[in-house]
């Protein structure tokens, strides 16, 4: 089997890894990939940008491509895996109609009021002044502040007072904060608790749950600084039992796939659903992705045992019903290793990374923003590597 792994990050490259350990995979593409993923067994890296639907199609025909599976979000929102399905092309991931889960919070909010779905209070503002007006004037402080699109997981700011929140707000309007535009701001309360990353892989006919994680947004050590992609990760979560297990799936995850599904819009593919457990373990979400997280992959995939390749095939065959996962009892934990500046647009790049070809036993380093210049190996983006490593817990 041939498999296309779309994107470049870190996410990608832990993809991409474990399609190429499968005894049913003859060669795997990465569009665009990095240097880690060129440097990889089976594996080739093909400039190809992931918002370039119409190169990706001719990519995925020109390489007889049998399976593409799709890693970032912008793609889905492109209507990628519409193109391909339309080319008879066995793609994973969701239709550009069930991925505004994730391209519109205001979207997204609306769906979780419409099925039930537990979540924070929220207000929604398309005019700055609107905007300003209220969080000057409402006592409930900390707020979070969201931008409707997508923001390459960025667009979300915890304001402690009315100050920072109309920084925040006057940030994302003008695209100052994630160089993105927001045309509407969603502004929720703040729901306190542990966070929780719940990932599922969804057919038209059945939903399989993956091994738990967490991962942690803020930038600086001690939980201080900018809200960032993510920073680093653990699985398994010891905050899940079985109890808390069935009632994220039957009040969180059925009721989002069930409500798509009776408006005729058919999800597959990944489910991310962000949650926040409260004290007395009720589970709210907030928010959700259409595609596996980063940097939960990186610790997520090491401790899948079974065919990663073979299952991503039977999600995009309907076949996951079949699908039987066994997981490494080990606690996987990834660290990751930024540019100077990040999560700004300025961050450094071009600088030298040194160690890579230190080896360690129970350790993997993925890559996301790296390039290969004659032979040297250097950062290229904000987020640069992933260290995985295995061991008996988490400590």
């Amino acid at each position: 089997m041939r498999v296309l792994v779309v994107g470049s990050g870190g996410r990608e490259h832990a993809m991409a890894w474990s399609i190429a350990r499968s005894p049913r995979v003859e060669e795997a593409f990465a569009a665009p990939g990095n240097a880690g993923i060129a440097a990889e067994d089976k594996l080739s890296a093909i400039p190809c940008r992931a918002d370039d639907v119409e190169g990706l199609c001719r990519l995925a025909r020109d390489k007889k491509v049998e399976l593409v599976v799709v890693g970032p979000e912008l793609p889905l929102a492109l209507a990628l895996v519409d193109r391909l399905r339309a080319e008879k092309v066995p793609a994973v991931g969701p239709c550009q109609a069930a991925a505004r889960l994730e391209s519109s919070k205001v979207f997204s909010k609306a769906c979780m009021r419409r099925y039930g779905v537990p979540t924070a209070q929220c207000r929604v503002f398309t005019q700055r002044d609107k905007a300003l007006s209220y969080l000057q004037s409402c006592d409930r402080y900390p707020l979070v502040i969201k931008a409707d699109e997508l923001a390459a997981g960025k667009g979300v700011i915890v304001a402690a007072d009315a100050n920072e929140a109309r920084h925040a707000a006057e940030a994302l309007f003008s695209g100052q904060h994630c160089g993105v535009v927001s045309q509407a701001l969603v502004v929720e309360d703040f729901l306190s608790g542990e966070e929780l990353s719940f990932m599922c892989l969804v057919d038209e006919r059945s939903i399989v749950p993956l091994a738990t994680s967490r991962d942690y947004k803020a930038r600086d050590e001690g939980g201080k600084g900018p809200n960032t992609g993510g920073m680093g990760a653990y699985s398994p979560s010891a905050l899940i039992d079985e109890a808390l297990h069935r009632r994220i799936m039957r009040e969180v995850v059925e009721p989002v796939i069930e409500g798509l599904r009776g408006e005729g819009v058919s999800y597959t593919g990944f489910l991310y659903a962000g949650l926040m457990i409260a004290e007395d373990g009720a589970p709210r979400a907030l928010e959700f992705n259409c595609r596996l997280g980063d940097p939960e992959t990186q610790v997520i995939l090491p401790r899948l045992q079974s065919d990663f390749a073979e299952l991503c095939y039977m999600a995009a065959h309907n076949r996951l019903s079949e699908a039987q996962l066994s997981w490494d009892a080990r606690a996987a934990l990834t660290v990751v290793m930024a540019s100077p500046g990040y999560p700004d647009k300025d961050c450094q790049t071009g600088l030298p990374i040194d160690g890579l070809d230190e080896n360690a036993e129970d350790l993997k380093v993925f890559h996301a923003g790296t390039r290969n210049v004659k032979g040297q190996m250097q950062t290229a983006g904000g987020r640069v590597l992933a260290v995985t490593a295995w061991g008996k817990s988490v400590a």
